[in-house]
């Protein structure tokens, strides 16, 4: 059974059962190793740096982040 079957069957679930599989789903991201957490935050920070380098995302300066920060908590 592919990614996609399963996804269609979830999707086809009553909403209660589909509530208490996402459920489960999510709570079962905690388990993750060290190694399968570290694998993760590599492929989030490739994904990051092909964004900046396509020019979809820009680089903002800490000094910036932190005064629209600030301003945000006035």
């Amino acid at each position: 059974m592919n990614t996609e079957t399963i996804r269609r069957e979830a999707l086809s679930l009553p909403v209660q059962e589909r509530a208490e599989l996402a459920e489960q789903l999510l709570s079962s991201l905690d388990a993750l190793s060290e190694a399968e957490i570290a694998q993760l935050w590599l492929l989030e920070a490739a994904r990051r740096a092909k964004e900046l380098d396509q020019a979809y995302a820009k680089r903002v300066s800490a000094d910036e982040v932190r005064c629209q920060a600030q301003s945000l908590l006035k």
